[in-house]
């Protein structure tokens, strides 16, 4: 079995997540091919689209989830993600048991005693209506029947668990500053969830587990879990095993992967590249060994945004009155900070609508 080095890992996780070449893909194709982008900072998706496609426009985001064709909501790790209308559809109840007990990983001893199928059902019942609401206004008109768990506990359950839910614009929108307001995945598409599948069969867990391979592979299993929080998955990974090739890593993990799926020369050029906050090609894996050093990891759940140097977290940027400000976590050799520098001022142009190409590199 072929041993695949960091260095070729590395190179195949930028190929695979449109960051070793920018991509000539309209926004909705590349938000399907990257299983969604975390997006519990609204704006931060813009960073990501705009570091992996050739000439994105902020507003074709934005018509994709005002046209309802993206949209926010709560998926992968029980985090906010946008995703394709289709995605959440197809996927929204192989996530329905993972989102439960992630909710009830934090709030068990508060919603002990609660029938979660009747709150479900209140809470269907209440938002029938089609009015947008809050999370806070959810669970403060579900107080009076259930007022022990309190209404931090009641919310979270409703909103991120028990019914599948949008976050709706302007919220994510470009440069907008919104408040979440709630309406159910069904009202919002005009379309409910596929249900869940029969006894013993699992395609969306089998999908799941090809389009997470085209985004992110070759990984281990444990990366695929990683990803996207969910049990379950040895099986359908067993039902599509026929379909992939194995690898295995330096530490003779077995790897999966598919057959055709580019796996560039580990030589290969890696342009510099600034990624947005919780960026899935960093969080996406168990062993993120492939595109940052151990010594960094905990910026991946910090919400620092990163700064990759042939191909590895080599720094964190923040922009402050159109300035990008880099901080290197490495020295740079004079090429690299001339190529930092050069990319940076293109975010900032970006990131000013062109009227700033400032960096500060410390």
């Amino acid at each position: 079995m072929t041993t695949l080095d960091t260095r070729a890992l590395n190179r195949a996780a930028l190929a695979r997540q449109l960051l070793l070449d920018r991509a000539e893909l309209p926004p909705l194709d590349a938000v399907a091919h990257l299983c969604g982008l975390q997006a519990q900072e609204p704006q931060e998706p813009f960073t990501g689209l705009w570091s992996r496609l050739r000439g994105f426009a902020p507003a074709d985001l934005d018509g994709l989830l005002t046209g309802r064709r993206v949209v926010r909501t709560h998926l992968m790790r029980r985090t906010v993600h946008l995703v394709t209308a289709d995605d959440a559809l197809a996927w929204r109840a192989r996530h329905d048991a993972m989102l439960r007990q992630r909710v009830l990983g934090t709030y068990r001893r508060e919603l002990e005693g609660v029938d979660l199928d009747a709150l479900a059902a209140a809470v269907r019942a209440l938002l029938a209506d089609g009015e947008p609401r809050t999370m806070t206004g959810i669970a403060g008109a579900l107080a009076d029947r259930w007022p022990e768990p309190g209404r931090r506990a009641l919310g979270e359950m409703a909103v991120a668990a028990l019914v599948p839910m949008v976050q709706l614009p302007p919220r994510g929108l470009w440069r907008v500053r919104s408040g979440v307001r709630n309406r159910p995945l069904a009202h919002w598409l005009g379309r409910e969830p596929l249900p869940p599948s029969p006894q013993g069969t699992d395609p969306a867990g089998e999908a799941l587990v090809l389009r997470y391979l085209a985004a992110y592979g070759p990984a281990a299993s444990a990366d695929l879990r990683a990803w996207c929080g969910l049990a379950g998955l040895p099986a359908a990974v067993a039902a599509v095993r026929d379909r992939l090739v194995a690898f295995r890593d330096e530490r003779g993990r077995e790897l999966l992967d598919l057959p055709d799926a580019p796996r560039p020369d580990p030589d290969t050029p890696a342009p510099v590249r600034f990624l947005p906050a919780f960026d899935n090609a960093v969080l996406g894996y168990q062993d993120r060994g492939r595109i940052i050093d151990d010594a960094h990891r905990g910026l991946s759940v910090r919400g620092a945004r990163m700064v990759l140097v042939d191909g590895r977290v080599a720094g964190t940027w923040t922009v402050d009155a159109g300035t990008v400000d880099v901080g290197p976590l490495r020295g740079f050799s004079r090429a690299e900070r001339t190529a930092v520098r050069e990319e940076g001022g293109r975010l900032a142009l970006f990131l000013s609508d062109g009227d700033s190409d400032r960096v500060r590199l410390g």
